[in-house]
């Protein structure tokens, strides 16, 4: 019997030796330069520069780094672009995970001012949410052929639009 509660004793100085851990590597990023990976960052390097006239050679990246402004966050996300115009989805928020996890999509949408950084480029945007259903056709097509192995019908994918459980950015010249 001791033995046991010294085990459960160890186990729980272990998780909570990795709960601190965690709590302070999550804090120290919001100091870093830029997220890594799937966890938060803080203000990029790099003051920014006007947007590009073309998006095309965003077509086919996997994913892009972007800073808020207001409050100063950074992250990872996916990218679509579709008839020169890229944009930026944020899904899973009528979920527990979306609810506590994304703060940044309501951010973004009081003060959408951002950069994008890809490849070491930082260019400075405005993130504008849009629910056009028109417009996202073809970027919901854009985003089901970049990062799904089974195409969705598209209007399931913008039930998710309507339903709010999937936000949509465009990124326009700021």
């Amino acid at each position: 019997m001791n033995r046991l509660v010294s085990i459960c004793k160890f186990i729980l100085k272990a998780l909570v030796g990795v709960a601190i851990a965690g709590a302070l590597f999550v804090f120290a990023m919001g100091f870093a330069d830029g997220p890594w990976g799937v966890v938060p960052g803080g203000a990029f390097s790099e003051p920014g520069q006007p947007t590009p006239k073309d998006w095309s050679f965003t077509k086919d990246l996997d994913t892009v780094e972007f800073q808020l402004t207001d409050p100063v966050s950074s992250r990872t996300s996916w990218i679509m672009e579709h008839d020169n115009r890229v944009f930026i989805p944020s899904g899973y928020m009528n979920s527990t995970v979306g609810k506590l996890w994304k703060h940044w999509p309501m951010h973004a949408e009081k003060n959408g001012s951002a950069l994008l950084r890809i490849d070491g480029e930082a260019y400075r945007v405005t993130l504008v949410r849009t629910k056009n259903p028109e417009l996202l056709r073809p970027v919901m097509g854009e985003l089901a052929r970049k990062y799904m192995s089974v195409e969705p019908p598209l209007d399931a994918m913008l039930d998710e639009v309507e339903s709010n459980n999937l936000w949509v950015f465009e990124l326009v010249q700021r």
